[in-house]
């Protein structure tokens, strides 16, 4: 009864996601033929390939965008949670669907705001000259800071909300102990509420350093494709060089990345749930 119950979840499953992870598999070991299609075969030069230099920059860059992108949006998101967690129960509900609302509309559709954003004489464009820091129509995009910018944005709710959660469950008068036995602002952050909200941390940082690494539309449509991420290197492989071997070799390294980091983020909570219990029990 149960396996009957679990076919249909199963198939579908195997379907969409085992068969073409095993297509993309075998074709990263295939070589290209003429004109860049699978031409079978079994080779690791499409691997090798990748060790140039030029694929490593792109690795390398990626790696350190989607860490300074989960710093960045840890920062806020922790900010924006502790805000959240210190208002009245229903104006949370509010704040939080705030933050959600333009979530409904397509990723794709809130990128190009960005562009209308930050466009010679837009509305961040005006802010700045009425604050004096610019004078005249200003050239934002495209450039490696407003693709920043829009990954900040795409990820930041899917930080706040862990963060949320978990300051959510802290007694506030822990805080207000802590300032009454003399510790300051700063003390109380690191020293009982951070520890505290380490679990929805690590979810955060999770949630946003993985995704980051497979976004290809934002930087090029923010960015102008100067600075490639490693899903704008697979659409080039694929699209551009018409080298599918070469472009499924490189969709195997950023699953195998996501799976490190998968396994990296899973140990930390797995270490910090022990250090809980052992807590816990002393």
């Amino acid at each position: 009864m149960t396996a009957a119950l679990l076919a249909p979840a199963g198939l579908t499953v195997g379907a969409l996601v085992l068969v073409p992870l095993a297509l993309v598999l075998r074709n990263s070991f295939a070589t290209a033929d003429p004109y860049g299609g699978i031409q079978g075969g079994f080779t690791l030069a499409n691997y090798h390939e990748l060790l140039d230099p030029v694929y490593l920059k792109v690795f390398g860059y990626s790696l350190g965008m989607a860490a300074l992108n989960s710093v960045v949006c840890l920062v806020l998101g922790y900010m924006v949670s502790y805000y959240l967690v210190g208002r009245p129960p229903r104006r949370q509900g509010l704040l939080l669907l705030l933050i959600i609302v333009p979530f409904w509309t397509d990723f794709l559709v809130r990128t190009f705001a960005w562009i209308n954003l930050l466009s010679p004489g837009g509305p961040v464009n005006a802010l700045t000259d009425a604050l004096g820091l610019t004078h005249g129509p200003t050239e934002w995009i495209p450039s490696q800071g407003a693709s920043f910018v829009g990954l900040v944005y795409a990820f930041l709710p899917t930080a706040i909300f862990p963060v949320y959660a978990s300051l959510r469950g802290v007694d506030p008068a822990l805080g207000e102990a802590a300032r009454d036995l003399g510790c300051g602002w700063w003390r109380v952050h690191t020293r009982v509420l951070l520890p505290l909200a380490r679990p929805g941390l690590l979810a955060a940082a999770l949630l946003t350093f993985v995704p980051t690494l497979g976004v290809f539309v934002i930087p090029v449509l923010l960015g102008g494709g100067k600075h490639q991420l490693i899903g704008n290197l697979i659409v080039t492989l694929y699209t551009e060089f018409r080298n599918q071997p070469m472009g499924a070799a490189a969709s195997v390294v950023l699953l195998a990345l996501m799976i490190v980091s998968l396994a990296v983020f899973g140990a930390a909570a797995g270490r910090l749930r022990r250090a809980q219990r052992k807590g816990g029990t002393s």
